[in-house]
């Protein structure tokens, strides 16, 4: 009786990358996205709240993200079209827009950090209701949606670290959309009769001569 023993097959020396460039790629996917959805609807939230005081009394104020600073959101913009470039471009091309990516997830973070504790939107806006410019606004707080915008800079930055590491064993678009400089071969020109009078409108539409001079 034959025993037949079992040789495990070698493994392909390209799986191990060809694995992590899959599993990179959609985490940053992943990230950017998610990252670039937070950021733009934290922007949209109440950041701070206050009072402003004027001859009637006292009446409450809020100020969404956007009125605050709108750095997040337009960051959050840009680093969402730098990770749909990244697929269109190779190499060093990559890189730049891997870099513009994980800046505009850190540049999110900052203008997110120094948003949580402005008061400036509400200053102006306690000046305008109570026509002094010099008025402010009273009995200020804040709300947590300003850290809630840093967490989506935060994933942006990680979507471009993520293209930085591994982006060169991601995809690129379909070069046959690419040229290549190979030349293209000349078209023929086609066969005019000239008994026939559309063969000679359509030669001169193609911008040939039809009399063939």
């Amino acid at each position: 009786m034959e025993y037949v023993t079992a040789v495990p097959s070698p493994r392909t020396p390209a799986a191990g990358p060809a694995r992590a460039g899959r599993r990179s790629l959609a985490a940053a996917l992943l990230c950017g996205a998610l990252g670039a959805a937070i950021a733009l609807l934290a922007t949209r939230q109440e950041w701070s709240e206050g009072t402003a005081t004027v001859a009637g009394g006292t009446f409450p104020l809020t100020a969404k993200g956007s009125d605050v600073t709108g750095v997040p959101a337009a960051l959050a913009v840009v680093g969402l079209a730098a990770l749909v470039a990244v697929f269109a471009v190779r190499r060093a091309g990559r890189v730049a827009v891997a870099v513009l990516l994980a800046l505009s997830g850190a540049g999110t973070v900052a203008a997110a950090l120094v948003g949580a504790t402005d008061s400036s939107a509400l200053d102006g806006k306690a000046a305008e209701a109570a026509g002094d410019t010099s008025a402010t606004v009273g009995a200020l707080t804040h709300t947590a949606w300003p850290y809630v915008a840093a967490v989506g800079g935060v994933l942006l930055l990680l979507a471009g670290l993520l293209a930085l590491r591994y982006g060169r064993l991601w995809p690129a678009m379909s070069g046959r959309y690419e040229r290549d400089g190979t030349p293209r071969p000349r078209r023929r020109a086609q066969t005019v009769d000239p008994d026939r009078p559309e063969d000679l409108w359509k030669a001169l539409d193609r911008g040939e001569d039809p009399t063939g001079a």
